[in-house]
C-alpha cells in the first residue's frame, strides 16, 4: 500500500509541477510578449529551457518545504495527507488559471499542506510557516514594487537624452536577457517546492532518512515544469502583460530585472519559498507607476490581490476536506 501511495504522490506531484509550469509561464514572458520583444512561440521555448536549467541550481528551498512546514505522520496516514495536499493545490491552480488570475502556486501548495495537516491533526510548524513563508511572501511583492519603480526611474534618467526609437530597440533586445533571468529564477524557486513535497513523501514512507533531494527527483520535476511552461498559460499572460498596465520595453526590462533579483536573493540567501507570480506582478505595478499612478489599472490589481489572499484557504480547505473524506472512507 505504501509503495502505491508513494508512486501516486510522485505522479500527482509531477502533475502539480506541470500545472505550475503552465500557470506561471506568464511570470517570465508576459512582459516580453506584450512589448513584442519576443514572439509567443520563442518566448515559451526559452522559458521552458530556462525553467529546466533553473531547477538544477539549488535545493535549499526544497529542504525548507519538505522539513520546515509540516511534520507528516509516518506511514499511510502521512502519505495520504501529502497526496490530498497535492490534489488541493492542483484544484486551486486549475481554477485560477481558468479565471485568468495570476495567483501563487507556492501559496497554493503550502496552504494545501497546512490544511491537510490540520485536518489530520498533524504537526504544523507555525514558526517556520511565518518566518519562511508568510513574511517572505508579504515582503517580496513590496520589494518588487520598489525595485521595479526605482529601476525604471534610473533608466528614464540615464537615457533621458537618448533617441526614444533607439532606446526602445535596445531595451527590446535587452528583454531577452531579463526574461531569461526571470525564467531561470522561476525554475530555481518553483521547481524546488515540488521537490520538497516528493522528498517529504519519501521520508514519510521511510525510503530515506534525510531531506536531501535525489538527482532523479530534480530531473523529473525539471522536465515536468518545462513541459508545462511550454504548453503556456495564455489567459494569465494576457492579464500580466496587457491588463495591469501598458508596458514598453524599458518598463518590461525593469520589471523583469527587479523580479529576478528578488527571486535569486530569496532562494540563495534566505532559502525561502516565495511566489514568483506575486513578485513579477508587483514589479510590473512598480514599473508601470512611473508613468503616473492612473496608468496602472488598479481595479485589476485589486482583483489579483484578493485572489492572493484567498489562495491559502482556497487550496487548504479542499485539501483538508479531501483528507477527511478519504480518511472516513478508507481509514487511511
Amino acid at each position: 500500500m505504501e509503495i502505491t501511495l508513494v508512486l501516486l504522490i510522485i505522479f500527482v506531484g509531477l502533475v502539480f509541477d506541470f500545472t505550475n509550469g503552465f500557470h506561471d509561464a506568464a511570470n517570465a514572458i508576459a512582459t516580453s510578449i506584450s512589448t513584442r520583444a519576443l514572439t509567443p512561440r520563442i518566448a515559451l521555448a526559452m522559458a521552458a529551457v530556462m525553467n529546466f536549467a533553473g531547477a538544477f541550481l539549488g535545493t535549499e528551498v526544497a529542504k525548507t518545504v519538505g522539513s520546515g512546514i509540516i511534520g507528516a505522520p509516518h506511514g499511510t496516514s502521512g502519505l495520504t495527507l501529502v497526496l490530498c495536499a497535492l490534489v488541493g493545490a492542483i484544484a486551486w491552480n486549475v481554477f485560477t488559471w481558468w479565471k485568468g488570475l495570476p495567483t501563487s502556486s507556492s501559496q497554493a501548495l503550502i496552504g494545501a499542506l497546512v490544511g491537510a495537516a490540520m485536518a489530520a491533526s498533524g504537526t504544523v510548524y507555525w514558526s517556520g510557516v511565518v518566518d519562511k513563508v508568510i513574511l517572505p511572501m508579504i515582503l517580496s511583492p513590496l520589494v518588487g514594487v520598489a525595485l521595479g519603480y526605482t529601476l525604471h526611474l534610473a533608466i528614464l534618467w540615464t537615457f533621458r537624452k537618448a533617441s526614444p526609437r533607439r532606446t526602445t530597440r535596445r531595451f527590446r533586445m535587452a528583454q531577452t536577457v531579463s526574461a531569461s533571468a526571470m525564467a531561470l529564477g522561476h525554475g530555481l524557486q518553483d521547481a524546488q517546492k515540488t521537490m520538497g513535497v516528493i522528498v517529504l513523501a519519501l521520508v514519510t514512507a521511510g525510503w530515506q532518512d534525510d531531506f536531501s533531494v535525489p538527482l532523479w527527483v530534480v530531473a523529473a520535476v525539471a522536465a515536468a515544469m518545462a513541459a508545462g511552461t511550454y504548453s503556456g498559460g495564455r489567459r494569465i499572460i494576457t492579464t500580466l502583460g496587457l491588463r495591469i498596465t501598458q508596458l514598453d520595453p524599458p518598463r518590461g526590462f525593469a520589471a523583469e530585472t527587479a523580479a529576478a533579483t528578488v527571486l535569486y536573493i530569496t532562494a540563495f540567501v534566505l532559502k525561502a519559498p516565495i511566489s514568483t507570480t506575486q513578485t513579477i506582478t508587483a514589479a510590473i505595478l512598480g514599473a508601470g507607476a512611473t508613468r503616473r499612478a492612473s496608468a496602472v489599472r488598479w481595479g485589476v490589481a485589486r482583483t489579483i490581490v484578493a485572489a492572493w489572499i484567498l489562495t491559502f484557504p482556497g487550496a487548504g480547505l479542499p485539501a483538508a476536506a479531501l483528507y477527511l473524506l478519504v480518511h472516513a472512507l478508507t481509514g487511511l
